[in-house]
């Protein structure tokens, strides 16, 4: 098992691509139960690339970003993270390089209900061990950056859900991480509100963040630059969208 220290969670070879996957392969069960979720997946993401990830339910979409998002590892092949090979890391070191180096914006918030907003973008900071002022400062910034500057003391429940995306993107971008990984992110949305949330997302790419969108959503994915579509755990195709 590799050996994961906080130096080697910050560095990175220069120039590696924020997402390189190679050969990936998961299995769930054994014998009869046997599963074939991923069947010999490569991918490169470049840093900031804005990519879709499309694929019906049984594609291999879920398992995918759950690798990408170091919150599962696979059965085969590599998985460089912005140049850190995590495919054989342990679960307190997954911990550090999720919190280090991905940004999450979930379907549904996970915001921590009796938090402020800006205590919930400060979660991050908070589990590196950064100070309380350096904390407060880029937590405000943060929510400043998706509109949200007169809602920082608003719980959860007092916000929209177009709000609380709001604040979960806050809280994905305060640590600038390298990767972006948004799993469904306007699954609980109105239009409206679907609509802000993805120029957001436009917005943070712009800024030369790498997004990786997980959508089964046509008018989401035309957003991206970049549609991947999965089938039978396969990539069946790889198109760059027009501008």
């Amino acid at each position: 098992m590799t050996t994961m220290t906080t130096a080697t969670v910050t560095s990175r070879p220069q120039a590696a691509p924020v997402v390189d996957v190679r050969d990936l392969t998961k299995v769930f069960g054994s014998g009869e139960a046997e599963v074939h979720a991923l069947r010999g997946v490569d991918l490169l993401i470049e840093r900031g690339d804005y990519v879709a990830i499309m694929g019906t339910s049984g594609s291999g979409k879920s398992t995918l970003m759950n690798i990408l998002g170091c919150l599962d590892i696979s059965t085969a092949g590599t998985y460089r993270l912005d140049g850190i090979d995590v495919s054989d890391l342990g679960e307190d070191e997954l911990s550090l390089v999720r919190n280090r180096k991905i940004g999450f914006v979930f379907q549904s918030f996970n915001l921590i209900p009796r938090m402020s907003a800006q205590a919930n973008v400060e979660l991050p900071l908070a589990y590196r061990g950064v100070g309380l002022a350096e904390r407060r400062e880029r937590a405000l910034a943060a929510l400043e950056l998706v509109g949200l500057a007169g809602r920082t003391d608003h719980d959860p429940s007092e916000l929209s859900g177009g709000q609380q995306q709001r604040v979960a993107v806050a809280r994905a971008l305060v640590g600038n991480p390298p990767l972006i990984l948004a799993d469904e992110p306007t699954g609980n949305l109105d239009s409206s509100s679907t609509h802000d949330v993805l120029a957001m997302l436009d917005d943070v790419n712009h800024l030369g963040r790498t997004v990786v969108v997980i959508t089964h959503e046509d008018d989401v994915a035309h957003r991206a630059k970049r549609v991947i579509r999965l089938m039978d755990g396969r990539i069946v195709s790889d198109e760059r969208n027009r501008s």
